[in-house]
């Protein structure tokens, strides 16, 4: 807990018990949804910690912002977060079952792609999602 309670303290954030509770129940859970949370740190039975579900969702705006965790959006899914953060990795997504795993950069810096026209922007990221069915889903039943 001291670890969690140190990233929260570099951020520059407080070190409540709150984010301690959201913190620990991502380790472990890349690509969780904010109800996974909500059930995993309630039952952990640290609810009592007073996180309300709209607590909940301050405390992932505030780490979400503060880069203590990643929140990606794959169409059709909701907001997902996760602990890995600043390695700009990619997602695979199967789309019979909503499995998402992390595939690695291959390019390893950002922004990895560049668009054709840059339209006056400075690019700093390109985020990758490739969809397609998991090995599971695409296993004949029986």
């Amino acid at each position: 807990m001291d670890q969690v309670a140190d990233l929260l303290r570099a951020k520059g954030l407080r070190n409540t018990a709150q984010r301690r509770a959201v913190l620990t129940a991502l380790q472990g859970h890349p690509h969780s949804t904010a109800a996974e949370l909500e059930h995993r740190i309630g039952a952990s039975g640290t609810s009592s910690d007073g996180l309300s579900r709209q607590g909940l969702y301050n405390v992932l705006d505030d780490l979400t912002r503060s880069e203590l965790i990643r929140c990606i959006e794959p169409a059709g899914s909701p907001a997902r977060y996760e602990l890995r953060v600043g390695d700009n990795h990619h997602h695979l997504v199967c789309r019979n079952c909503g499995r998402i795993e992390d595939v690695d950069c291959g390019v390893g810096r950002a922004p990895c792609l560049d668009p054709v026209e840059r339209k006056g922007f400075s690019i700093d990221e390109a985020e990758i999602t490739w969809w397609g069915l998991c090995d599971r889903c695409q296993s004949p039943k029986g």
